[in-house]
């Protein structure tokens, strides 16, 4: 361990709360899909700060807009135009096929203003005499954020109980589980809300039935449909948005990780219809959509565009696929393989196994991590490469070697061997 790391360590056990449980490592710099450490050691990231970093590191054109922007203005009250704040909604709205922006400063506010708007919209549109619909429907087994409303919405027990009672007027149902959708949903429903590949959850896409299941009550009683594509979305599966793998077009998109190159900024999409049922003063934010942020992001759009980098994620993440199912046919100890784009999962028969695959890929140089207990989670820079990817999978296929048979319990059932 070097003297800076150890001088770190302790000054954060001794200052900070202790909200994470972080790695041995001080990282220090970073170039394209590499960091680099306080005593100089090379790591190949694949979790790009779990989706942010998109781009990887220090990419010149984030840098160049960066510097520029900085030099000129960092912040500007939102009582007041800048620049770029309309131009970038407009990037959004033309690739997401939605009709306005609000820009916030993360994940879990956009998700939070989302449900905000759906209750707006609801009393809205409620007729004279009938109390407006407040019931939201969320799915088991996801997640949205850390806020009061983003976890009430949030299907798992961990996450919620330390802090209950939360928010009211939530159901959970099922994740892909039709029958519970349409059993659950009533008049009462304001909105159906999940993410269109669950992330936390251990890289679960929500299947074509269920999703256009929920697209057709929400269309036939006027609730709204919310996705969260906080981290499925920008790229992250080969098209913009992951629901455009499914022909379905949302009513309220909530979008952050990845849009401003690892600078806080998240966004709300929504269309005309929905959004009339707000006004100046009814929702806010101090430091969301400031001019350095959005500069930023319209930067990393054009990159996306100017170098075809969606169809690279989709063939990368293909090729990644593959050398993950060829690890499936060589180790018993792989339950599944899931994946859209450059969003993967390996999902182990052990908690244990997990933890020691994560271990024993940061000695080795490689960053992944490990969620819903048995599944390792691949979230690469899009500008991952197929030698990385090899490298990585050699250095995967030795772990799952030396560790055939830990003693462990699993964690659940196992699951039907799939190459889907």
């Amino acid at each position: 361990m070097s003297r800076a790391l150890d001088r770190v360590m302790k000054q954060e056990a001794r200052l900070l709360l202790p909200t994470y449980e972080r790695f041995p490592v001080l990282f220090e710099r970073g170039e394209g899909v590499h960091l680099y450490d306080s005593s100089g050691k090379k790591y190949t990231d694949f979790l790009s700060g779990i989706g942010v970093n998109a781009l990887g590191y220090a990419h010149p054109e984030i840098q160049k807009t960066i510097w520029e922007q900085s030099s000129k203005l960092i912040h500007i009250s939102n009582l007041f135009f800048h620049p770029y704040q309309a131009e970038l909604a407009e990037m959004l709205t033309a690739i997401s096929g939605l009709d306005r922006a609000f820009f916030c400063n993360s994940g879990t506010e956009a998700w939070e203003g989302g449900l905000k708007l759906a209750r707006a919209y609801a009393r809205h549109v409620s007729h004279n005499g009938h109390a407006p619909r407040t019931q939201l429907l969320m799915m088991e087994n996801s997640f949205h954020g850390r806020t009061f409303g983003a976890l009430a919405t949030t299907g798992q027990k961990k996450y919620r109980e330390p802090f209950a009672p939360l928010v009211p007027g939530v159901t959970f149902v099922r994740f892909n589980d039709v029958a519970d959708l349409k059993k659950k949903f009533t008049s009462s429903v304001c909105a159906i809300g999940l993410e269109t590949i669950q992330g936390e959850g251990g890289i679960r896409p929500v299947s074509r039935e269920f999703l256009s299941a929920a697209r057709q009550l929400t269309k036939r009683s006027g609730a709204l449909l919310m996705l969260d594509e906080i981290q499925c979305g920008l790229g992250r599966t080969g098209r913009w948005f992951a629901y455009q793998h499914y022909g379905i077009q949302p009513d309220v998109v909530a979008i952050a990780k990845p849009l401003a190159a690892g600078l806080p900024l998240g966004a709300i999409l929504t269309t005309d219809r929905v959004s009339r049922a707000l006004h100046p003063g009814m929702h806010g934010t101090t430091f969301g959509g400031g001019p350095l942020a959005c500069a930023v992001a319209i930067s990393v759009i054009r990159t996306l565009k100017k170098d075809g980098m969606l169809a690279y994620v989709a063939r990368t993440g293909e090729y990644f696929r593959q050398r993950l199912l060829e690890l499936q046919e060589r180790h018993p100890q792989v339950r599944e393989v899931r994946s859209l784009g450059l969003m993967l999962a390996l999902d182990l028969d052990s908690v244990d196994l997990a933890k020691i695959a994560v271990k024993q890929l940061l000695e080795r140089g490689f960053v992944i991590n490990r969620t819903n207990d048995t599944v390792l989670r691949f979230l690469p820079p899009y500008i991952i490469t197929e030698r990385d990817i090899d490298h990585m999978v050699a250095a995967l296929d030795r772990v799952l070697t030396t560790n055939p048979a830990p003693a462990i319990t699993t964690s659940r059932t196992p699951a039907k061997r799939s190459k889907q």
